[in-house]
């Protein structure tokens, strides 16, 4: 990416949504020239399937897929199913945060039944407090799903998930989910702007 004649260099920022956000904290963590990060509704361990970076494995968090839920309209209710990151069982499956180099934004939608965004936002801001690194900025929205899109594009509450092959519920109310769209790209992009730019505004979202 620093290599491309469109990157401005000397260092990029990486946003990543559920899977592609623990993703983007994995690279953060290993990866050099990575000054800022945005994740939405993202867990902070490596998830679904192993992790391979050079010499080193992370393995993905246990899950327990008989915890699903069956939603009155046939939906899959997979909130439940993920294991706590805290556990004992599941340390290693933990992403270093704090050994990355640039600040981190995390985008929660308090309605998401994709996994417990909420939570995951908490323990990375405790890691790295513990670490003495600063506090992530954590932006939480009311009545807001798993599936946290640009602004303007239509709630998606299910879908078939790409890797399970059923429908799956995801939450969220549209008139919150919406205005939480229109704010969570403001957001995301004052963020990249003062930590890659070192500009403190963007122009507003508009049709």
């Amino acid at each position: 990416m620093l290599q491309h004649p469109k990157v401005k260099r000397p260092s990029v920022g990486l946003l990543g949504f559920s899977k592609g956000g623990d993703l983007c904290l994995s690279m953060a963590s290993f990866l050099k020239g990575i000054t800022a990060t945005v994740v939405i509704n993202a867990c902070v361990a490596n998830t679904i399937a192993p992790l391979h970076y050079k010499d080193m494995i992370i393995p993905n968090l246990s899950s327990d897929p008989g915890k699903y839920k069956i939603t009155e309209s046939g939906l899959l209710n997979l909130v439940d199913i993920w294991n706590d990151p805290l556990e004992k069982s599941n340390h290693r499956s933990l992403i270093p945060l704090e050994e990355a180099q640039g600040p981190f934004l995390f985008i929660v939608g308090m309605d998401d039944y994709g996994w417990k965004s909420e939570f995951y936002a908490q323990i990375a801001s405790e890691r790295l407090q513990a670490h003495g690194k600063d506090r992530p900025q954590i932006i939480y929205y009311p009545g807001t799903g798993h599936c946290i899109d640009p602004p303007y594009f239509p709630l998606c509450r299910a879908s078939v998930h790409s890797v399970l092959g059923h429908p799956v519920f995801y939450g969220g109310e549209p008139k919150a989910h919406s205005r939480a769209q229109v704010d969570a790209w403001q957001q995301i992009q004052t963020f990249f702007h003062k930590h890659l730019n070192g500009k403190k505004s963007v122009k507003p979202s508009k049709l």
